[in-house]
């Protein structure tokens, strides 16, 4: 799920004052702009001094929001302060195209499937007031099962014409609709409830799982909803952890302590897993509304967006199994500090000028409250260079002030050159979005989906850096938030929500962070950078070549172990220069080339990259990591195709040797 920045849609000024003349002009609605120059201080003086109104003050980017009359802002401007201005953040966005918006079907299906001996039962929603009307259905499920002895919607026997039920596996089941005979229809919220006959030996079945059964469901209107897989236990473990590689670091200790995040999002639901550490202490140190420039106790979160992210950085419940502690978590960084930033409304939309005064407050608060990490999970697309977007330039600051920014790719994949701001922003860590299929034991299925924004940046910048589980991911958000209205299907039993998209992505990635930070204090977040990019593990098929674009996974998929035991140091943002892009003095492009048909391609890419396109699924060809790609050649010493030797130009075998004789000379090490 996405969140956009777009200005809020504010009220309308009312002009005080007595009756008008009959030939009296209307005045003019106020503007809302923007102004940079030089100082903050000295423009704040300007507009006032012309009769205008503040309304955010902005020095760390030296400048204001203001409401100024046409006839002020004409005077403005022609001031030496003004070196920049827009007049046009009061306009509404333009409502971007939407191929659902005027569907006659808009029909869901949770998430979980209740599954019984002898029974199964499906919650579908239908979110229009019309009734869907019900086409088809299909059934798959376990032999073991038997045949089906009955279908119902809504308690309502669902009869397939005069036809009697098939015994074949799967089944498929068509309605016929006429005024006299109406077919099952869906209105609202409604079972689809199937029953199964046991076989004629009478043996119990085996227990079933959600994975065991097929099911598609076909409305008028040319929509339909399929059953997803699952986790077999999505309340015991949320398995993000597991996929990232943060389980065996939670197990030594390695959760966070004495690292503040801040989130800068929709607010903050204070469930006692994200108040409180885990010894049960409270850990949320300030609360700032950005939207209303106050300190309130606590931030309320419409949305539900805020919530979800704080709870893959920081859950502090644990993971258990079949009721007994694992001795890790539901969070990445369970005892975190977190300060929750509010800037984004019930829509999950923000005004860029409350954004930039989040962000002013985190970095003026860095060394009150120990504020290491910052999360940005949202993405809007690009208006101007990098160096030129407001929010950009008070991110840059922060990113010099030692805060590490971990921000989302976007969701608007599988086209290029949709990497959203402020991940278009080089220095920061982007991270786009994987999935694990709903098998954390195996990543031979894990892929990334097309929603994941592809690089490269408007400034030919390889973006993501890297990827991250993104998929199905399981958190807390408030109960009765926007999100849950919008999306009852996403809603667990046990209360917890789903949800997918780069900002869960880089929420996972920010919370590795502050592990990394624990361990190693002194981490700058250039080097915390290149620790991430240097361990994560890209992509490979069985020729050695990249399975995906360096603008599709980056640097590859993350892992929180192997960046502590084999991330490196001094290869963070080595070609560019903050500080000379902060004083304007020079700024950056990168080496991505796009041609007149609007291809994007690297020096050398056409190389190194398969011409295969990879499975959205398991996948014989495609393995994560190196150590994966040499190991399942069962050749461990020799050359192998994509090594000295072979035809790719990467050696592998030379990668994997250094990689084991430095794990090799780790585990000799006493621990300190």
């Amino acid at each position: 799920m996405r969140q956009s920045l777009s200005p809020l849609v504010l009220s309308a000024c009312l002009l005080l004052g007595g009756p008008l003349a009959a030939a009296a002009q209307p005045q003019p609605e106020p503007l809302k702009v923007f102004l940079q120059g030089e100082s903050a201080r000295q423009l704040k003086a300007l507009v006032e001094d012309n009769g205008g109104t503040v309304s955010h003050e902005l020095h760390i980017i030296g400048a204001v929001g203001a409401w100024l009359s046409p006839q002020q802002l004409a005077r403005v401007i022609e001031s030496p302060l003004v070196s920049r201005y827009y007049d046009d953040l009061a306009t509404p966005p333009a409502e971007e195209d939407d191929a659902d918006q005027n569907s006659d079907c808009d029909v869901a299906g949770s998430l979980e499937l209740e599954v019984q001996p002898s029974a199964i039962s499906w919650t579908l929603y239908n979110k229009l007031a019309t009734p869907a009307q019900l086409n088809r259905l299909e059934l798959g499920w376990p032999q073991e099962l038997g045949t089906v002895a009955g279908v119902a919607l809504d308690n309502k026997p669902v009869a397939p014409g005069n036809r009697p039920m098939a015994a074949t596996n799967p089944l498929i089941l068509e309605f016929e609709h006429s005024p006299a005979a109406p077919g099952p229809a869906l209105q609202g919220t409604a079972k689809l409830e199937i029953s199964f006959q046991p076989p004629a030996s009478g043996a119990t079945p085996p227990g079933a799982r959600q994975g065991d059964f097929e099911l598609k469901a076909e409305f008028a209107g040319d929509c339909s909803i399929e059953l997803l897989p699952a986790y077999d236990n999505n309340h015991e473990n949320f398995y993000y952890n597991r996929v990232a590689g943060v389980e065996a670091l939670q197990l030594l200790g390695v959760t966070g302590k004495d690292v503040t995040v801040a989130v800068i999002d929709s607010g903050l639901w204070e469930h006692p897993a994200l108040a409180l550490d885990t010894a049960g202490k409270p850990r949320i140190i300030a609360h700032y509304d950005a939207i209303n420039d106050t300190l309130p106790e606590a931030v309320f979160d419409a949305s539900g967006h805020g919530t979800h992210m704080s709870s893959v950085i920081a859950h502090s419940g644990p993971a258990t199994l079949e009721g007994q502690e694992t001795g890790h978590y539901k969070g990445v960084a369970p005892d975190v500090g977190l300060i929750a930033v509010k800037a984004f409304d019930v829509a999950g939309q923000g005004d860029f000028l409350d954004i930039v005064r989040a962000v002013q407050w985190v970095v003026d608060n860095k060394d009150k409250y120990n504020i290491r990490v910052l999360n940005l999970s949202f993405a809007a697309r690009p208006r101007w260079h990098y160096w030129q977007d407001p929010i950009n330039q008070a991110i840059m600051r922060a990113w010099a002030a030692g805060i590490t920014v971990v921000a989302s790719a976007g969701n608007e994949g599988p086209d290029p050159m949709t990497i959203g701001s402020p991940g278009n922003l080089p220095y920061i860590i982007t991270v786009g979005a994987v999935t694990d299929s709903w098998t954390p034991e195996t990543r031979d299925d894990d892929y990334i989906p097309d929603f994941s924004s592809r690089g490269p940046t408007p400034n030919a910048h390889i973006k993501p850096d890297l990827v991250a589980p993104g998929g199905h991911i399981t958190g807390i958000t408030r109960p009765g938030s926007g999100l849950t209205q919008e999306h009852p299907e996403y809603q667990l039993g046990t209360g917890e929500f789903v949800m997918t998209g780069s900002s869960q992505a880089a929420a996972l990635v920010s919370g590795i962070v502050a592990l990394l930070l624990q361990l190693e204090p002194d981490l700058t977040p250039d080097d915390i950078k290149c620790k991430l990019m240097s361990s994560a593990e890209p992509a490979l098929n069985k020729d050695g070549l990249l399975a995906y674009s360096p603008f599709v996974q980056g640097h590859g998929y993350v892992n929180a172990t192997r960046a502590v035991t084999l991330g490196e140091k001094g290869c963070g943002n080595q070609e560019l220069d903050i500080q000379r892009d902060i004083r304007g003095e020079g700024h950056f492009t990168g080496p991505a080339i796009v041609d007149d048909s609007g291809e994007v391609s690297l020096p050398g890419l056409a190389t190194m990259l398969s011409t295969e396109p990879t499975e959205k699924g398991y996948s014989e060809n495609r393995r994560w990591g190196v150590k994966d790609h040499i190991e399942r050649m069962d050749n461990t010493a020799s050359p192998l195709p994509g090594n000295a030797g072979g035809t790719a130009p990467f050696d592998w075998m030379e990668v994997y040797l250094q990689e084991r004789a430095l794990i090799e000379e780790l585990s000799r090490q006493q621990p300190q």
